[in-house]
């Protein structure tokens, strides 16, 4: 008896460990490997009026990033205030704190994150933590701990406990050696960053996960996302979002990449809108885990062109940043995105001329725009 005693205490000292450590992890997969979770064949909130009740339980993780805000909002909207969850390891502002619902959580502590989804009936698990391209690159062991280990914990949680996950990808998944105009959904995936290499890793792992275990993941690869209401937060396409700023700021803008790199673009309410479409399709739409979605692809120099008819006096300037450069020139110059509008009716909403003249809308230069007007 003595014994059983012990194994049963050094049991409970492992299981209240850290999220981070080794023998956490083990807790998931045994659950799953015993009985993993199918997701019904019907399962689908799509088109659909639902009772309050009825509505999926949403937790968003790295809620205060670019996409993290607007995606909130949208489903409070469509669900309810309180049935969305917005969550980070940041202080909120406080219209972001009062507008809903938002907790602290850190999705490398695997016990306090599974004790949210449990204690919240959590339903859907929306998973933006991660570090970007260039900021990942600066420091790459705490990119490889958010992007890779984050996404462990959570791929378990969400197997265990039968959510419907969405994972974003990106452009940087692909590399030099994949075809770059247009880029398939399924083609080679060698990328040089360690952004990149997590969000391979995260498409396969989701993949695998549903193949595996019934895991409902689902993915989108987002192009460069431009908004109004976020500042640039390290990623080699922020460019197209700084040139708005300081265009209305100063007049002057100085690009970190060549006038003729061509990228693949979405203003933010087409993202967030291709976002819980997927979300939402019957799953036996779905041909595919992982879907590149993708609106318009310009230049910096194209970009200038189109800012310039409503802010003339813009002086474009270019500094290279080599690091940034080579990142550029490894990532896709037009998506193709064929198979999200066959399988579920992606269609985009803003151009390259409706982008502009909605930034500096929302910038507060209208006066510019009925003066170039």
């Amino acid at each position: 008896m003595p014994i059983i005693r012990n194994l049963g205490r050094a049991a409970s000292q492992l299981l209240q460990s850290s999220g981070c450590g080794c023998g956490v992890s083990l807790v998931p997969v045994r659950a799953i490997g015993v009985s993993p979770r199918q997701v019904a064949s019907d399962a689908s909130f799509h088109s659909v009026t639902f009772s309050e009740s009825d509505h999926p339980r949403v937790l968003i993780t790295g809620g205060l990033g670019q996409l993290g805000v607007g995606l909130a909002k949208l489903l409070r909207k469509r669900f309810g205030k309180n049935n969305v969850i917005l969550s980070d390891i940041r202080k909120p502002a406080d219209n972001v704190f009062y507008s809903g619902p938002f907790i602290f959580a850190d999705i490398l502590d695997y016990k306090n994150l599974r004790e949210i989804v449990v204690n919240n009936r959590i339903t859907w698990l929306f998973h933006y933590s991660a570090l970007l391209s260039a900021v990942g690159e600066a420091n790459v062991p705490l990119a490889r701990a958010v992007n890779i280990t984050g996404l462990h914990n959570v791929l378990d949680i969400a197997a265990e406990h039968n959510l419907r996950l969405f994972v974003p990808s990106t452009i940087g998944a692909f590399g030099p050696t994949s075809p770059r105009d247009p880029t398939p959904d399924l083609c080679i995936q060698r990328p040089r960053t360690i952004y990149g290499v997590s969000k391979v890793h995260a498409e396969l792992m989701g993949e695998y996960y549903h193949y595996r275990y019934g895991l409902d993941f689902r993915c989108l690869r987002y192009p460069g996302i431009i908004s109004a209401d976020s500042q640039p937060g390290g990623g080699t396409t922020d460019y197209a979002v700084k040139i708005f700023h300081d265009a209305i700021k100063t007049g002057k803008f100085k690009c970190y990449l060549r006038p003729d790199t061509r990228l693949p673009m979405m203003y933010i309410d087409d993202c967030l809108k291709a976002t819980l479409e997927v979300m939402e399709a019957p799953a036996e739409a779905l041909t595919m885990r992982t879907y590149n979605i993708s609106a318009m692809s310009f230049t910096p120099e194209e970009l200038a062109q189109e800012v310039q008819k409503y802010v003339p006096e813009l002086q474009m300037t270019y500094n290279v940043d080599q690091v940034r450069q080579a990142i550029a020139d490894s990532w896709p110059m037009n998506f193709d995105d064929s198979n999200a509008r066959r399988d579920w009716g992606w269609k985009h909403d803003y151009d390259l001329p409706e982008l502009v003249t909605t930034m500096f809308s929302y910038l507060g230069s209208d006066s510019r725009i009925a003066q170039a007007n």
